[in-house]
Order: structure tokens, then C-alpha cells, then sequence
């Protein structure tokens, strides 16, 4: 369980700079990442880590990351946008 100060924390390194990933990462984590099992909460919080270029081609591009953790990641942050959009 995190802390309010570490939520605000991660919540701050979710803001890229980049508006196509803001668009993906910041609503994933405001309205889904309280669901995540705390392992898989673990796993964003270090794919936040991440540059944005890859964070780009992952999510937007569809490369496939080299960590499956990573890429399990990436199909649940895809499918919730893809849910709140309906797409």
C-alpha cells in the first residue's frame, strides 16, 4: 500500500510531457491503478522509470517490450483506454 505522499509522487511521474502518453497514463492512473494487485502496482510504478520514447513505442507504436511483465502491463493500460474511450 502506498502513502498518500508516494501516490502524489507517482501521479507526478505520470505526467510526460508527451500529450499522447498523458493522455494514456494519466487517466490509467487515476481511475485504474487503485484495481492493480500491489505487484502489478509495482511493475508500473518501475515502468514509469522508463523513457519516453519507449513508453511511446510501446504503447502507441505497438512494439512489444522485452519484460513481460511490461507487456502485460501495457495490455491492461491499453484495454482500460480503450474501455473509457469506447473504442
Amino acid at each position: 500500500m502506498y502513502s498518500q505522499n508516494e501516490l502524489n509522487h507517482i501521479r507526478w511521474q505520470c505526467r510526460r510531457g508527451m500529450k499522447e502518453l498523458d493522455l494514456l497514463i494519466e487517466p490509467f492512473f487515476d481511475e485504474d491503478f487503485s484495481k492493480l494487485s500491489e505487484k502489478e502496482q509495482q511493475v508500473f510504478v518501475r515502468f514509469l522509470e522508463e523513457s519516453d520514447l519507449k513508453l511511446f513505442r510501446w504503447l502507441l507504436r505497438g512494439e512489444i517490450p522485452a519484460d513481460p511483465e511490461y507487456v502485460a502491463l501495457v495490455e491492461v493500460i491499453l484495454k482500460c483506454h480503450r474501455e473509457r474511450s469506447g473504442i
